[in-house]
């Protein structure tokens, strides 16, 4: 099942992160730590990564270590451009060097963990 809706579920994060981080957030919580926005980059980027790696290895075939870099590199570009893309088109939102250094962060460790899962597996097969 996971197979065939992996690009679908994918392409649809993927497009809702971009809509919430280029339209004005009004009235969010604040959950008392003074970088929770970065928190949240790190945490969505990590998932965005996730996500496309599910999607490069489950709908396009790719091998394990491509479907990972492919993730890593389409997540990090991504946030660069909406970063980019804050900073241009919107009046209500900056752009951040700082939520770029966040994402890339986030889709590093899960592509770090991803290899190191995957080393793992293959080792104990």
């Amino acid at each position: 099942m996971l197979k065939k809706i992996a690009l679908i579920i994918t392409l649809i994060y993927t497009i809702a992160l971009a809509i919430i981080s280029l339209i004005r957030l009004n009235n969010l919580p604040d959950i008392g730590v003074s970088f929770g926005d970065k928190i949240f980059h790190f945490l969505a980027y990590g998932l965005l990564t996730f996500l496309w790696y599910q999607a490069f290895l489950q709908s396009f075939k790719f091998k394990i270590k491509r479907a990972i870099y492919s993730a890593v590199i389409l997540s990090v570009i991504f946030g660069i451009i909406i970063e980019v893309l804050q900073g241009t088109i919107t009046v209500v939102r900056a752009m951040d060097v700082y939520d770029a250094v966040a994402n890339t962060l986030g889709a590093l460790l899960v592509s770090i963990f991803l290899c190191f899962k995957n080393s793992l597996h293959i080792k104990n097969s």
